[in-house]
């Protein structure tokens, strides 16, 4: 269920987008071992002049924030593990390890609402969430 917000100061080509936005998935599935198929992620794309960034960046434009709304439960493990995942799969597609904030919103199941009007508490996710 987390709900990833991937913001960007450069102009990417489409495909390149959905690659960004499937590296933050994947690395998620991998470091908090939710289902493949449950994905939610948006990109925003910013005006650099709006979008500022510390200035000993060697490639600015390049900065990438990932937001990730999740319930409260993973471990400090699963969560190096995905930070982990996440640089190492923003990498390859031009984005410098050390250009890339990574922050998690721990949400209690009890504050997440949906599921036909239900907090998370109270159904089966399908998945765990203390991993």
């Amino acid at each position: 269920m987390p709900k990833s917000l991937v913001e960007v100061r450069y102009v990417y080509s489409p495909p390149e987008e959905e690659a960004i936005l499937a590296a933050v998935h994947e690395s998620l599935v991998a470091g908090f071992l939710i289902p493949v198929e449950d994905r939610s992620a948006r990109l925003v794309v910013h005006e650099p002049h709006r979008f500022t960034v510390s200035p000993g960046l060697t490639q600015p434009e390049r900065y990438t924030m990932v937001t990730i709304e999740c319930f409260a439960g993973r471990s400090l493990d699963a969560k190096r593990r995905l930070y982990r995942e996440i640089v190492e799969r923003l990498e390859p597609l031009g984005i410098p390890r050390d250009h890339v904030t990574i922050v998690l919103h721990e949400i209690p199941l009890e504050s997440w609402g949906g599921f036909g009007g239900l907090p998370a508490s109270d159904v089966d996710l399908g998945f765990d969430v203390n991993v």
